[in-house]
């Protein structure tokens, strides 16, 4: 009995916090991966824009972050595919606290979020 009062209470206490307000900030910052020649180097790219990556095509549906913390935990909504290939090699959300949690596979190039532009 007292470990399911328990249960619940982690339960409404997780949910508290995945309750976070969030807003979109007016694109993001990306850094770009050249795995065989090391370079890296930082994109900006604008919500509804789609930027060159290196190899591969970058297009940034939104960009959202906490009110409370807009330099932190920034997460996008990303479409990436190599260049004049029309199939997807990663669609869906990359989170930047979390780059592994929802990463890019791809043997050359990698990409993830560092940060939300805010006005």
């Amino acid at each position: 009995m007292i470990r399911r009062g328990l249960l619940i209470l982690g339960l409404f206490a997780g949910s508290v916090s995945a309750d976070e307000a969030v807003t979109s900030g007016t694109g993001a910052i990306l850094r770009g991966l050249d795995k065989v020649s090391g370079q890296t180097q930082d994109f900006r790219v604008t919500n509804g824009s789609t930027a060159e990556i290196y190899g591969l095509d970058v297009a940034l549906g939104d960009c959202r972050y906490p009110v409370e913390n807009p330099t932190g935990d920034a997460f996008a909504y990303l479409t990436i595919w190599e260049r004049d290939q029309r199939q997807a090699i990663f669609d869906g959300w990359m989170i930047a606290s979390s780059p592994a949690l929802s990463a890019l596979d791809h043997s050359r190039y990698d990409v993830w979020v560092i940060r939300c532009m805010t006005p």
